[in-house]
């Protein structure tokens, strides 16, 4: 995009917008038109994407449930650590809020002397 004019641009990105249906124009405007850059390189895919550690999803996840008692590992727990995983990844608040809920409980039950779980 570096050869257009900034009115090039823009009305590139209103007809990309107005081209999309409603549900899409919604999530947009809800994050913020100004904001959005429908000319941005689109994300690694999942499966390459790594963490601050430099590691892959699955690498996480085999390392994590390799250091886990595997009597107290349900699939139910695998599939709950799978998507913290994935969700740190790819940096979504959702997980972000849960993981620092987490944290901030587990100090709460350290600090009042109980176990945790």
């Amino acid at each position: 995009m570096d050869n257009f004019t900034d009115q090039q641009i823009q009305d590139r990105k209103k007809a990309i917008f107005d081209a999309m249906g409603k549900r899409g124009q919604r999530q947009i405007l809800k994050k913020g038109y100004d904001k959005w850059d429908p000319f941005q390189e689109p994300k690694d895919p999942i499966d390459i994407r790594k963490d601050k550690t430099k590691r892959t999803s699955q690498v996480l996840i085999r390392e994590f449930l390799s250091q886990t008692d595997h009597d107290t590992c349900s699939n139910s727990f695998a599939q709950g650590a799978l998507e913290m995983c994935l969700g740190i990844i790819n940096e979504e608040e959702k997980i972000r809020g849960m993981f620092e809920f987490a944290c901030w409980y587990k100090a709460l039950l350290k600090q009042e002397g109980h176990d945790t779980f």
